[in-house]
């Protein structure tokens, strides 16, 4: 039975700023000596974890794994500065906790954090390492998968001296490879945040009307015309967050609705990741 408590795991976290788990094992082979902890830990490099939970993370990459078109994964990994991000060591982190995912399809992040990526060790643990060899702070905290269609991914890069920051998977009810790969190019380049009308929460609809309602007031419209025009601006902001009523990147005439019936396919559902959005 392990002699130590939550709060020496704690106070070796605040002495080295390893990650949790480490603190644990390393107070585990010490058997609850706090000292000999510290050193265990040293000797093992792991220190210079925890000091950088105040840093922000806003670089990195999205990563992704198909198997075909059968299923596909996209992954965010997040780190400090885009010099890290680009280095072949992260995107190995990256890579390998994406064909983890597609492995074993874990249901959440904690799922996912929780599972073990090697014998012995958890993918959080598994990040906690690779804070501490990088040197910065890296971050997991995204992942999609689908499995339930025809699936494929878009990863685009917003400079070309680094990985991709925005990574799509799309999923529709046919085999369409164009069209797949043109509606995650859309959605890459216009950012939509739903798939249909119906998936838009009432409460965001009715803010949006009200909104409307009182911008327009505002601006002296006269009574008689406010119900039409506070649809037709609830109707724009469809036009611009749902992907199914925005006009298509290929076609602008032509919605991605349409263009889906054309090709005699449906989206089922798409994600969109954007690093450090």
């Amino acid at each position: 039975m392990a002699n130590f408590t939550a709060a020496d795991v704690k106070k070796l976290r605040e002495l080295t700023a390893a990650g949790m788990m480490d603190c644990k094992k390393a107070l585990e082979e010490a058997n609850g000596d706090l000292d000999k902890a510290v050193e265990i830990l040293r000797v093992k490099g792991q220190k210079g974890v925890t000091k950088r939970e105040g840093r922000s993370a806003s670089n990195g990459a999205v990563v992704a794994v198909l198997d075909g078109n059968k299923s596909g994964v996209l992954v965010e990994l997040k780190c400090e500065t885009d010099f890290v991000a680009k280095g072949d060591k992260f995107i190995a982190v990256a890579d390998a906790i994406a064909n983890h995912v597609a492995a074993t399809s874990p249901a959440d992040l904690d799922a996912l954090l929780a599972s073990e990526i090697e014998a012995g060790k958890t993918v959080q643990v598994y990040v906690d390492e690779a804070n501490a060899t990088l040197g910065e702070k890296i971050v997991l905290d995204r992942f999609a998968q689908f499995a339930d269609g025809f699936v494929a991914a878009y990863l685009h890069k917003t400079s070309p001296d680094l990985p991709p920051q925005i990574g799509v998977l799309v999923e529709l009810s046919g085999d369409n490879a164009e069209v797949a790969k043109d509606i995650a190019q859309h959605i890459a380049a216009f950012a939509p945040t739903y798939l249909s009308r119906e998936d838009v929460p009432a409460e965001i609809v009715e803010n949006e009307r009200r909104v409307a309602e009182a911008t327009a007031r505002e601006e002296g419209k006269p009574e008689a015309a406010l119900a039409r025009i506070v649809e037709g601006r609830v109707t724009g902001f469809y036009k611009e967050n749902v992907v199914l009523e925005q006009s298509s990147a290929k076609d602008s005439k032509k919605t991605v609705q349409k263009v889906l019936d054309e090709a005699g396919v449906t989206l089922k559902r798409f994600a969109r990741i954007k690093v450090g959005v």
